[in-house]
């Protein structure tokens, strides 16, 4: 069976679960479909703080810049929607005239 591959973001928001302290770690682990090993090996990485998660940027990330890039990504995204909408919305207004 081919090993599932998980990108550095991912590893982070799990690790970054763990650490609300709210669920256990076999909890997390089985709501993300991930081994205990898995999850308890990423959180030692960070841990360490040595390039926690390698062939994934080799970015070390505190969880609060994670969910920065994450929001940054979400808001260049919904003001590029806004942008085609609001062109769309002045040729239809143009055709109605």
């Amino acid at each position: 069976m081919k090993k599932k591959q998980y990108n550095a973001e991912y590893k982070q928001q799990a690790v970054y679960r763990v650490n609300l302290g709210k669920e256990s770690v076999p909890a997390i682990a089985k709501d993300l479909g991930v081994s205990v090993t898995s999850l308890r090996e990423w959180i030692r990485q960070v841990e360490k703080r040595v390039h926690p998660f390698p062939g994934s940027g080799n970015v070390i990330l505190t969880p609060e810049e994670v969910m920065m890039r994450k929001l940054e990504r979400e808001n260049r995204e919904l003001r590029e929607e806004m942008e085609i909408l609001k062109k769309a919305a002045a040729y239809f207004a143009k055709s109605l005239r």
